[in-house]
């Protein structure tokens, strides 16, 4: 029994198969699937595929790659959106928010700016609603810290994680867990692997970020949420444990990250 804490399920690469898949990772053992929105176009939509699939729950929240495009009227929409969505049990976090540093025209001093503002407002709208936070970290893990710190959500998830030890171990005094995918099962990924292989197992989630970061024996195809036990063997390789223990570690890692996954798999 598995949980994908992470994946794209709406995005344009699964065509109109996204059900196949979520059925087809269903079928490979995987009883959950977290999808998160990135961008207002997409709320209703991520909402209707949860609901869609007997296996999946949904985050709403602005991605930064998406901030460029974002109106501060936005921000009015989404905390609408996630009010009227705390009575639906498929809702269970705040996603995917975050920063971006690593694509250039985000990292222009205007668009800096933007991004931690918009971060920020929705880190106002899960400390309101008492929602976990689905966090993009990718070159901005010190900035995202800062903001973690500063608001005080209640935890969540540093997605894709890919930072220090040190930074590893601040997300997770802050109440937040890390998430591990298809970039620690590359033997060139040596910090990865690392973190992974000796981070606290009941501090660590697993992922695909489908259809992106296909574990090495896909890549560069198309990834999908039913590889998530093999990569989920991958950790317990790395950590030599049984798959098992790795199963059971993450199946109650992802539900503290996620308290509201709890009733949802309850049903």
């Amino acid at each position: 029994m598995w949980i994908d804490t992470h994946c794209h399920l709406d995005a344009h690469e699964f065509g109109d198969a996204s059900l196949d898949v979520a059925d087809q990772a269903r079928a490979a053992g995987v009883s959950m699937i977290v999808i998160p929105a990135v961008e207002r176009a997409n709320f209703e939509t991520v909402a209707r595929l949860a609901h869609a699939a007997p296996n999946a729950s949904y985050a709403l929240g602005i991605h930064p790659i998406y901030v460029p495009q974002a109106r501060d009227e936005d921000l009015a929409l989404l905390r609408a959106a996630v009010e009227k969505a705390m009575i639906d049990p498929c809702f269970v976090a705040i996603g995917e928010i975050g920063l971006d540093f690593f694509i250039p025209m985000l990292c222009e001093p205007y668009m800096r700016e933007k991004q931690e503002r918009l971060f920020r407002e929705q880190l106002r709208i899960a400390r309101d609603f008492d929602l976990p936070v689905l966090t993009h970290v990718r070159r901005s893990q010190d900035q995202v810290l800062k903001h973690l710190r500063q608001i005080g959500p209640p935890g969540g998830i540093a997605h894709a994680f890919n930072g220090s030890e040190q930074q590893a171990q601040t997300f997770m005094k802050l109440g937040m867990h890390l998430g591990f995918g298809g970039a620690m099962t590359f033997t060139r990924a040596l910090q990865i692997r690392r973190l992974a292989s000796n981070l606290p197992l009941d501090r660590i989630v697993l992922e695909t970020d489908a259809p992106d970061i296909s574990p090495s024996w896909i890549h560069p195809a198309r990834n999908s949420p039913e590889q998530l036990p093999r990569i989920g063997a991958a950790l317990a390789e790395l950590r030599g444990v049984d798959p098992a223990e790795v199963a059971a570690g993450a199946w109650h890692s992802s539900l503290a990250a996620i308290p509201r996954l709890q009733a949802l798999l309850a049903e």
